[in-house]
């Protein structure tokens, strides 16, 4: 069991690295191509994209693998009637969204930006639409077409990226009839984006074979929205603790420094994405078995022994990216105007393995057909976000924000815990898992503000961590070797 889980994590974590890591390659050129100022309303927008994700998807792919699992509705009802309503749902917000074009427009400062604006309300409506049928792909086990999806469509915006920015500057005369535009600046990441959202949609749209709108069932819709609506607000109030900051920034510091501050936090943040690949790796693989396992014998100790890997697997990365962030960081930004940004990666790093161990802890309310409990646990770590930007933004600008982020995941992670403890219990490693969590702290923080970046100093720290962790799971780790042999 241990072996098909890794092996199907490995496949979506290869997934998700791929996809992150061009995103990430991107960054680069965008920070190096156009500054903190000329690329804060590419951060700005994305900043708002996660919320109308979720609004799109409303929980409902949660909702399909939840009642994947009941039998008296059949694969052909439940996929058509979580695609209609997710379809519905993004052809209002299209409709909404051309209307009022100009107005929204002007309220993210860039009214010269209409027709780019229209390009980003399509990608979010074709990636919403994309949703289901990858649900469908990762319910069946077919993790190779999943990745697919998504690594072909990540290699052409990554392609069509460098031609217009790197590529098509360089030639004055165009190349086939196309030539750089000044104007259209950062624009073109958002064309490129587009393509890739049309090409991943190409490819998972096999999977609506099963879809008809005869097949709806208004029945399964109201059951799958009762369970779905407090994983929508939830997540709505997931994306204000992680992206909205941004929109402090702007709205809480004078117009002169908030495009600046956008611009360096947006672009140091990206490089706690090695943390947020391997979190989605693990719950792309892991969430369809937690829904057809949770009435299996033993399942919550085998849930603690998931628990212990993800966390021994996060505190890995972790510390091997604060022991060595002095150069990473670095040659990651290569715009010196980035570089004051970088003492505040820790945190959030941190702060983003906390968001993963949350959520991995939350799967307790999502099996006990609680999620009112992830809603008022969202809201509580959303009100700790508002009050300490809406407070500290105005003296500290970013590093207020980073502390936010962190504090937040932190408590929602602590109430997550105590809570579900005492309506659905979970045997976790407790003592060791906090043993394991403070040392990557303590060595990491370490390695990176006393000892100043060292790198000799930092590795060495992480191969004794690697190696107290070798003789704490000894046990496990000849388990597994000798179920592959």
């Amino acid at each position: 069991m241990y072996k098909k889980l890794l092996g199907q994590t490995a496949i979506y974590g290869l997934s998700s690295v791929l996809v992150r890591i061009f995103p990430f390659l991107i960054a680069p050129i965008v920070t190096r191509a156009f500054g903190p100022a000329a690329s804060a309303p590419f951060v700005d927008w994305y900043s708002i994209a996660g919320v109308i994700t979720v609004l799109l998807t409303h929980g409902m792919e949660t909702g399909f693998f939840r009642f994947a699992q009941e039998k008296e509705y059949s694969k052909k009802q439940l996929i058509s009637t979580s695609s209609l309503s997710v379809l519905c749902a993004g052809l209002l917000y299209l409709a909404v969204g051309y209307i009022f074009r100009q107005d929204l427009a002007n309220a993210f400062e860039t009214p010269d930006q209409v027709h780019y604006l229209i390009l980003f309300l399509f990608i979010l409506s074709i990636d919403a639409f994309s949703a289901i049928p990858s649900a469908v792909l990762r319910l069946e086990g077919k993790s190779l077409r999943y990745m697919l999806s998504k690594v072909i469509g990540s290699v052409v915006y990554y392609i069509l990226v460098v031609f217009f920015i790197k590529v098509l500057p360089a030639h004055p005369d165009g190349i086939l009839g196309i030539r750089y535009d000044p104007k259209i600046g950062v624009g073109y990441v958002f064309v490129a984006n587009l393509v890739q959202s049309i090409i991943t949609l190409a490819i998972v749209g096999k999977e609506f074979v099963n879809f008809s709108f005869s097949s709806f069932n208004l029945p399964l819709w109201k059951k799958m929205m009762h369970y779905s609506w407090p994983v929508m607000i939830a997540g709505l109030a997931g994306v204000v603790n992680q992206t909205l900051d941004r929109q402090f920034l702007k709205n809480f510091l004078p117009d002169s420094e908030s495009r600046h501050q956008i611009g360096v936090y947006g672009g140091v943040y990206k490089i706690a994405t090695f943390i947020t690949v391997f979190r989605q790796a693990y719950q792309l693989g892991i969430e369809p078995y937690f829904f057809s396992s949770f009435k299996g014998e033993g399942a919550t100790k085998t849930y603690a022994k998931l628990m212990d890997i993800f966390v021994i697997c996060n505190c890995l990365i972790f510390l091997f990216l604060m022991v060595n962030l002095s150069w990473i960081s670095s040659s990651y930004l290569r715009n010196p105007s980035y570089y004051e940004g970088i003492p505040i990666i820790p945190l959030l790093m941190l702060g983003a393995m906390f968001l993963g161990i949350y959520l991995n802890l939350s799967i307790w309310y999502k099996l006990s057909d609680r999620t009112r409990v992830g809603l008022y646990i969202s809201l509580i770590g959303a009100a700790i976000t508002i009050f300490m930007n809406y407070i500290f933004i105005p003296k500290f600008g970013y590093i207020a924000s980073a502390w936010a982020a962190l504090i937040t995941f932190f408590s929602m992670m602590i109430i997550s815990y105590l809570w579900g403890q005492r309506v659905y219990p979970i045997p976790y490693h407790l003592r060791k898992i906090i043993l394991y969590i403070g040392l990557s702290i303590v060595f990491g923080f370490f390695a990176f503000y006393i000892c100043n970046g060292n790198i000799i100093v930092g590795n060495a720290l992480f191969v004794v961590f690697l190696g107290i962790i070798a003789f704490l799971e000894k046990n496990q780790l000849t388990s597994l070797i000798r179920n592959r042999t």
